[in-house]
């Protein structure tokens, strides 16, 4: 049995990054129904918000899944544990920010901890504070991302060779061949967000979904640079807007606020990229099919045996 999934109580190793705002059960709850870890995203929503969402998901499946507190953004961080622990959520995800405070509660209650770095040393220190797993992320993953710029192809092997602890590798893999080559790489898992984007069960905007669908392989863009607020978002009107400002010396509470969940929602939900942004890796480029959840874990798991059995035949 693959430890991640044994420590998770999964069939596959495949993870749902968290999403934020624009987070839904219908989504979460397939992910974990096709042999994957589901996640809810608290992002900013507050606590009664996501409660609905956890009680939806419950509903909809009785297979783990996870809730993910971005602990800098979120406001609500402690009324969110607490959520955790009251459903009895047996996985929690914690990124954007320092995780020790909150491990040791939450293992108290039975809750395994997933924590996010983007360096050996925020892997270090996530193991040091008793983190069950860690999610390595890579520059190429979508969303709020590390001011590092380190590739997943780099930092999967660096980190894997200094902590004991599982490693799930995040950024840039949405396929059975990245799969392959990250489990090649140490990690024993991988975790994904722009590829559940572009499937059926995702109940994301139809013109969302298009621009996935139709991306090239330079489609996606950073913004915040200027900032310090580095963010991965697919290349729309509103994208260009937000690079102007930054020409302009825009603040950082300016960007903070053109780069709410508010306009999160207007690009995923509303469809609407001259208004709004959309969150996307640079895997956008390799997607090109609208598959079920459960044909698109199934396929990955297929694939990345046989890419791995082809890689032992050609070292023979």
């Amino acid at each position: 049995m693959n430890i991640l999934t044994g420590i998770l109580n999964i069939k596959y190793p495949i993870i749902q990054g968290g999403m934020g705002n624009i987070s839904n059960a219908i989504l979460t709850a397939a992910v974990s129904e096709a042999g994957g870890l589901g996640t809810i995203g608290a992002g900013t929503m507050p606590p009664e918000e996501v409660e609905k969402i956890i009680e939806e998901t419950k509903s909809l499946t009785d297979k783990p899944f996870a809730v993910n507190v971005a602990l800098s953004v979120s406001p609500y961080v402690k009324e969110m544990l607490l959520l955790v622990i009251k459903h009895k959520i047996p996985v929690v995800s914690l990124s954007a920010g320092n995780p020790a405070p909150f491990i040791s509660k939450l293992h108290e209650n039975g809750v395994k901890v997933i924590t996010v770095a983007a360096s050996v040393r925020q892997a270090l220190k996530a193991e040091a504070a008793g983190a069950d797993i860690i999610a390595a992320e890579g520059y190429e993953a979508a969303g709020i991302n590390s001011a590092l710029e380190t590739t997943t192809l780099v930092l999967i092997p660096q980190i894997t060779g200094k902590v004991s602890v599982p490693v799930v590798a995040a950024g840039g893999i949405g396929d059975g061949k990245g799969l392959a080559a990250m489990l090649a790489l140490g990690a024993s898992g991988v975790q994904m967000g722009t590829r559940f984007i572009a499937t059926k069960e995702a109940p994301f905007h139809v013109q969302y979904k298009k621009k996935i669908l139709e991306a090239s392989d330079h489609e996606t863009l950073i913004v915040g640079r200027s900032v310090g607020r580095i963010r991965r978002v697919l290349s729309t009107g509103y994208a260009d807007k937000l690079l102007d400002y930054e020409k302009q010396g825009i603040s950082l509470d300016e960007f903070n606020k053109l780069t709410s969940e508010d306009y999160h929602k207007i690009g995923a939900i509303k469809g609407n990229g001259e208004e709004g942004f959309m969150n996307s890796g640079q895997i956008a480029g390799l997607i090109a099919d609208l598959p079920s959840v459960k044909e698109l874990l199934d396929n990955m798991i297929e694939d990345a045996n046989l890419q791995l059995h082809n890689a032992k035949e050609l070292l023979n």
